[in-house]
């Protein structure tokens, strides 16, 4: 733990109402970073920031957004550095899953979960770069295993991931050069509301301590948001018996 890593530092979190976002904005925090809270649902973010305040004494800072909308990301950003002076490091978490087959997928569910997992990143991606340039700050994308291993109960799902992973270092091979540091966090099944759009949440599904929580994903996202002059480019987190059987 480094509590004052990110001193002076501006962090943005997408997805930060809930589960990996939400523990993510209280990690980067604790390490002195001013947080930028973003998610659809305003009056749970001003929750989310009161208690960071609170607990850190940290600045934050709620930007209501929908990663979906391409206007809604650009006001997200723009707000973010009008009012910290700058951003220092970007958490593309925000993140859409279902449990559907492909056949019996709508055009409106797929839609739905390509304009969330890939567009909203793309978009946030696309704002965030000219900011993280002046910076040489970090850029930090929370993939999935599912963006690494065939998933047969959500193959477009799994589609989304590989792409976020794809498109991740490819943006590393093109602003590296520009000081600017880019990582991919693959967590395995985490204990969240995750999933419950569909069906029984990960939260629902596991007991604590059987699968990864998270706080533990938030450190990883931490320890490559305090990386500075080098990259972590890629971490994967599952628990310890997750390969038993194979």
């Amino acid at each position: 733990m480094a509590d004052d890593a990110l001193d002076g530092k501006t962090a943005l979190v997408t997805g930060a109402s809930s589960g990996i976002g939400e523990a993510t904005a209280h990690a980067l925090a604790r390490d002195g970073a001013r947080v930028a809270l973003a998610a659809r649902r305003e009056e749970v973010l001003n929750d989310v920031a009161e208690t960071i305040e609170t607990e850190y004494g940290a600045e934050t800072l709620v930007v209501p957004t929908n990663v979906r909308d391409e206007a809604s990301v650009e006001t997200m950003t723009e707000t973010t550095v009008s009012e910290f002076g700058g951003l220092d490091v970007l958490v593309n978490n925000a993140g859409l899953a279902r449990g559907e087959s492909v056949e019996e997928m709508t055009t409106e569910q797929y839609a739905a979960m390509m304009e969330t997992n890939v567009d909203g990143v793309f978009y946030a991606t696309r704002e965030a770069i000219p900011h993280l340039r002046e910076t040489e700050g970090n850029l930090i994308f929370v993939g999935s295993f599912a963006g690494q291993y065939p998933r047969p109960f959500n193959p477009v799902y799994a589609a989304s991931k590989w792409w976020v992973r794809g498109f991740a270092h490819s943006v590393e091979a093109r602003v590296g050069e520009d000081g600017v540091a880019v990582t991919v966090v693959n967590p395995s099944e985490v204990r969240t509301q995750f999933g419950s759009a569909y069906g029984e949440s990960f939260a629902e599904r596991f007991a604590e301590g059987e699968v990864t929580e998270p706080e533990e994903v938030a450190e990883a996202i931490a320890f490559a948001a305090r990386q500075e002059g080098s990259t972590v480019s890629e971490l994967d987190i599952y628990r310890r018996d997750k390969f038993s059987g194979f």
